[in-house]
């Protein structure tokens, strides 16, 4: 079922005016200081910025906006931003005087905790959540010292839908004050080529809206612009205040001379689908329509211009029904009515007669509109080749009859059976919309929430357009046998006009040739199949001019479908499935960085030598806005150097990056869970590192099939006295007897004295807000730990520790280990490259250290730049624990404790 597709912008930038304790005059712009024009209150919003890119309808937007204090003291500045209730936010950046603070996607347990913390130390807020009618409202306020400048960077995701035959992007702008450089910048990129492209913005005129706004496309590109002068934005010539005050609109549409398209780009794909020209496949649709006491007047009056206005819609092909419950159920007819002339007029009189009373009973109303679609199909009543569709309106909670939610839904799953989809629709706020979000979805439809504004009957009205003009049923698409992974929703009961099916996955194999996808479903006259063949090779090449937009979009596309719809399934799931797919939908979003239902984006800046931790939401329906703040330690970051040599991550899977050879090889260690192997130690420098082995909850005793991580690292340093042991869950460090104990919570930098400073020429240890740790000796011999983190209530996985070895040079010679042996230059030789086991992975022999091993090329992932989407790396992959290539065997190197 397609959704009202577009994507929702709103930007408000107001100086607080809490301090003062007045009201804003609009004549403090003509004291005697002379401010720019511009300045509100001290603040001046010198630049605003919006750059969409748009790639295969996948939108990728930054707002950026800076602002300078020009007052002689402290102030606090706003930024206000309305997205999309479906986009993710997928970054936040605070820049203060030059200095940037990034925002973290973390685990919303995490951020529930910062804020109780808030709470007890009496914060102020950082940062708001709300929710509108389709928007999420993005808020933070900082405050800004005199002179200083501050940038505001937000970046979100949003799969544009199709709706009504365009794609759309609304962006309601709101700077309420001139800003000397505005603009609007998109950027659309569509493989398929643009066929429509236009623009349009309801707050100026278009005589104005043509000198500002520029528009332009040509096959595959096209191009939006809009930048009001300072003069154009005035409300009026002689006015300080803004014009910009309203809605911002681009659609498009791309050539639709296949009805399929699939692209491929790096191993994932995704497969758009919108048939044109098909006849409308007649509809048998049953409104249940609750009529009890709570839908007087206003509800009930705009319920019925809906009615009356869905009655001139309806094709005589199509049959109908109403039914209407309150404490009683009542039908118009006892059975479905085809919509000829004479019934339709009939209808009217029935809608117009229509009067409220009583209860609320949804079950028995329910019950009663399946049962007659049932009846209607078995008893033959309707075509063969027509679809039923049931459509209930309520607008509380059942107070007579079954009132139990869970007993509703499964009466109502019990009796649907798969057969057709249920839409409820929720009018106004007082009621349980997640009751008939889970019962919709549970039945192949969806909820929607229509808001008493006077526009509730075109909101009514518009939802029923959506489901007017269904073109198939049992939509399946279908590819190739054993070639896909990871495939999102790929089954619909109902193709609609005007609308468009995604279908996104992975390749099994990156390296296939051809790509081949099947659409099947039932028309309105016959069975159809829908074949579209594409050439990978051909269609990598002409998407490579996609990099001018954004990079691998068609990942990140299928990361956000899927997200969605795990979030989605998980609304209609119970016990240990529901709990499996949110812990899915967490892994991902932590991995792509997305805001979701599951996870909170903290931003942190220092403020009056007390750092504030801001923590931003995506709210659920309905939810009221949060605001929290939190105590940290000194913000700091850490860039490491470009190239990883030697690190030991997942598995556990050890990574030998050969810079002589530009390859690497790779191996890993099979051992019991508590087992400590030795990484590095040297007894020049004193340095060891070992590592303790965990494994996931419930490990199987079968090695074969066991998976194992490092959860613990001991690292000394007998020279200086130094201990420390790394955890999931903290930082131990002891210098002698003293232990000083910090949580990966910390964004801390530690010199060797203990003390808080940025810069230290011994030992520096930084942890960097729960990504990574970074250890240096003097200034030859560094290494990150990164921390890998799972949704604690996974029911498999468990957190561990990666170890990258980014600067070894000061390294002595007799450096050993499982991972100290490989500082030192050695050679390697591959030759015999042939197909292996898996046609995938080839296998080829290796002559190393005067062993002649066979080998497996495959990939690894280095997370020391990212932890939750790390970088491929393609090694030579030594089987049996890395025998012949590692000194000795790999049972040489288990020691017996951490230290």
């Amino acid at each position: 079922m397609a959704c009202a597709l577009w994507t929702c912008l709103v930007l408000a930038l107001l100086p607080s005016l809490a301090a003062s304790g007045f009201p804003r005059s609009p004549f403090r712009l003509l004291g005697k200081r002379s401010l720019p024009e511009g300045v509100v209150d001290g603040i001046e919003i010198y630049s605003t910025t919006i750059s969409c890119k748009v790639t295969s309808r996948f939108a990728h937007n930054v707002v950026t906006t800076r602002a300078v204090n020009r007052a002689d003291k402290a102030k606090e500045v706003s930024f206000d931003v309305e997205l999309p209730k479906t986009a993710f936010i997928t970054n936040f950046t605070l820049t203060i005087d030059g200095v940037t603070y990034p925002g973290n996607v973390k685990e919303k347990e995490v951020a529930k905790k910062q804020y109780e913390k808030a709470v007890s130390q009496g914060k102020t807020a950082g940062l708001v959540k709300a929710s509108g009618r389709k928007l999420e409202k993005f808020t933070v306020s900082v405050n800004v010292a005199a002179g200083s400048k501050v940038t505001f960077e937000l970046t979100y995701e949003e799969l544009l839908k199709r709706h009504k035959g365009k794609y759309e992007m609304f962006l309601k702008i709101q700077p309420k004050q001139l800003v000397k450089h505005f603009e609007i910048d998109a950027h659309i990129f569509e493989p398929q080529g643009i066929s429509t492209l236009d623009a349009t913005a309801s707050f100026i005129t278009n005589d104005l809206l043509g000198s500002a706004l520029t528009k332009s496309f040509s096959g595959k590109k096209g191009h939006v612009s809009f930048k009001p002068s300072l003069d154009q934005q005035r409300s009026c010539p002689t006015c300080t205040d803004s014009l910009l005050n309203g809605d911002f609109t681009i659609t498009y549409d791309v050539n639709r001379e296949s009805p399929a398209n699939v692209q491929v780009v790096n191993g994932y794909f995704v497969h758009f689908f919108a048939p044109q020209g098909l006849p409308v496949v007649p509809k048998n649709v049953v409104f249940v329509i609750d009529v009890s006491g709570s839908m007087s007047g206003r509800k009930l009056a705009q319920t019925k211009d809906a009615l009356f206005k869905i009655l001139e819609d309806m094709k005589e092909e199509d049959f109908l029904n109403f039914i209407l419950f309150s404490g009683d159920v009542t039908t118009w007819k006892d059975h479905l009515i085809q919509a000829t002339p004479e019934n339709l007029k009939e209808a009217r009189t029935f809608v117009e007669n229509i009067r409220d009373q009583g209860m609320t009973n949804i079950n028995d109303g329910l019950l009663r509109g399946i049962s007659m679609l049932t009846r209607a199909r078995e008893e033959h009543l309707v075509p063969e080749r027509s679809t039923s569709i049931l459509i209930m309106l309520t607008d509380g909670d059942a107070n007579v009859g079954e009132r139990r939610p869970e007993k509703i839904q499964e009466n109502v799953r019990n009796a649907i059976g798969g057969q057709f989809p249920l839409y409820n629709l929720g009018f106004g706020k007082n009621l349980n919309y997640n009751f008939l979000e889970s019962m919709a979805l549970e039945n192949s439809g969806l909820a929607r929430r229509i808001y008493e504004d006077s526009d509730a009957h075109l909101q009514l009205q518009g939802f029923y357009e959506e489901v007017a003009n269904p073109l198939l049923t049992g939509v399946e698409v279908e590819y190739p046998e054993n070639a896909i992974l990871d495939l999102t929703q790929n089954s619909y009961q109902h193709f609609y006009d005007g609308s468009e099916i995604v279908v996104a996955g992975r390749l099994l194999d990156e390296n296939m040739n051809s790509f081949k996808a099947d659409v099947k479903g039932h028309g309105a006259i016959n069975d159809l199949t829908f074949t579209e063949e594409v050439d990978v090779k051909e269609m990598e090449e002409a998407l490579k001019e996609r990099d001018y937009i954004f990079g691998d979009y068609i990942e990140r596309l299928w990361a956000y479908l899927t997200i969605e719809q795990l979030l989605e399934k998980s609304k209609k799931a119970h016990g240990d499935e529901k709990q499996n797919l949110t812990a899915q939908a967490l892994e991902l979003s932590l991995k792509y960085h997305f805001v979701t239902p599951l996870t909170s984006m903290v931003v942190t800046k220092p403020e009056d030598n007390e750092d504030q931790t801001a923590i931003a939401d995506k709210p659920e329906e309905g939810a009221e806005a949060t605001s929290v703040t939190s105590s940290q330690a000194y913000l700091t970051s850490y860039q490491p150097p470009q190239k990883t040599y030697h690190y030991v991550d997942g598995d556990p899977h050890f990574i030998i990056q050969v810079p002589e050879k530009g390859d690497a090889i790779c191996f890993n260690i099979d051992e019991d869970p508590g087992t400590v192997l030795r990484l590095i130690h040297d007894p020049v420098t004193g340095l060891t590192v070992n590592g303790q082995i965990i494994g996931d909850k419930g490990s199987s005793t079968d090695s074969k099939t066991r998976k194992t991580y490092f959860g613990k690292l001991g690292i000394t340093n007998a020279q200086m006295d130094f201990r420390m042991e790394v955890t999931t869950e903290k930082i131990t460090l002891w210098n002698g007897e003293a232990a000083s104990i910090f949580s990966w919570l910390d964004t801390i930098v530690v010199t060797q004295d203990g003390q808080y400073l940025l810069f230290s020429s011994r030992l520096s240890v930084s942890i960097n807000n729960k990504k990574n740790m970074v250890v240096s000796f003097g200034d030859g011999v560094t290494f990150v730990v990164v921390l890998h983190q799972v949704w604690k209530k996974h029911p498999v996985h468990q957190d561990f520790l990666g170890f990258y070895m980014v600067d070894s040079h000061r390294m002595s010679a007799q450096t050993h280990g499982l991972l100290g042996q490989f500082f030192h230059p050695f050679d390697f030789e591959v030759s015999d490259i042939r197909p292996g086991s898996d046609p995938t992975k080839p296998d080829a022999t290796m002559l190393v250290k005067d062993h002649r091993l066979t080998v497996t090329r495959g990939s690894q992932k280095d997370y020391r730049k990212d932890a939750r989407v790390g970088t491929k790396v393609m090694c030579w992959f030594v089987h049996n624990n890395g025998e012949g290539l590692i000194d000795g065997v790999h049972t040489d190197y288990i020691v017996s404790s951490l230290f």
